[in-house]
């Protein structure tokens, strides 16, 4: 009887199991507490660390943007001068087209023929003029072909006038003008307007026989296609010259 225990010893052991769970259950709510305030101070420390880098950037967002706005007005000028610059160019290239231009009207007009007026736009001219037969037209206008100057020619009118002058014959041009080419001159540059000049056609004039049957062909295509004498013919530019021979 001597080790016989007679005190309540399992609801001792009972309540000192409940204090362990209790001391456990405390311990584990503690820790989740300080785990979550050490991860709430973590966060805050990478939200403030990221607003940070936000504002850095957006410094330099407007820095570049203010480059950005620097540049295009940059480019805005530079294309302003560039096109000034084009137009300088032009206007530097096309300064002694002028002086060719009128010192080859004056190549290569015969003498039967005259201008009243003349028209540049751009890259073409209008040429008006009155001459005594469709002959010298076609002669004018073949000068003009071989002018280094000038290229392609189309008539646009022609009017037979039967009066009594000298050129009864009214006539209207449209010249294409050009440049010469880079090996008309030996150091590349447009030929000078001196004597030395390659000169068209008309410095050399055709006479004889040749002169003749171009004439009479001229003259056999105006008649077949021409209207009876009194009429008055204006035809297109790519049209058979046309006009009663007087």
């Amino acid at each position: 009887m001597a080790h016989i225990n007679l005190l309540p010893w399992r609801a001792e052991r009972r309540k000192q199991r409940e204090r362990e769970f209790f001391l456990q259950l405390a311990a584990a709510f503690v820790a989740a507490v300080l785990f979550l305030i050490m991860w709430v101070f973590w966060m805050d420390m990478r939200i403030d660390n990221q607003n940070e880098r936000n504002a850095y950037l957006q410094t330099e967002i407007k820095q570049l943007d203010a480059r950005i706005t620097k540049i295009q007005d940059l480019e805005k000028v530079r294309s302003r001068l560039l096109a000034r610059k084009q137009i300088i160019e032009q206007l530097q290239a096309n300064r002694a087209q002028m002086v060719h231009l009128f010192d080859e009207l004056v190549k290569t007009i015969p003498a039967s023929a005259r201008l009243t007026s003349l028209k540049q736009t751009g890259d073409s001219m209008t040429l008006d003029g009155v001459a005594q037969s469709n002959a010298s037209v076609a002669e004018y206008m073949r000068n003009i072909e071989t002018s280094p100057w000038m290229g392609q020619t189309d008539l646009h009118k022609t009017e037979n006038s039967h009066d009594a002058s000298r050129m009864p014959y009214t006539f209207g041009l449209n010249v294409a003008l050009q440049r010469p080419k880079q090996s008309d001159a030996p150091d590349g540059s447009p030929p000078a307007t001196s004597s030395t000049a390659a000169k068209p056609a008309q410095a050399t004039p055709v006479t004889g026989a040749k002169a003749a049957d171009d004439k009479a062909a001229v003259a056999a295509k105006a008649t077949s296609a021409a209207p009876p004498a009194t009429a008055k013919t204006v035809t297109p530019a790519s049209s058979t010259v046309k006009g009663g021979a007087k």
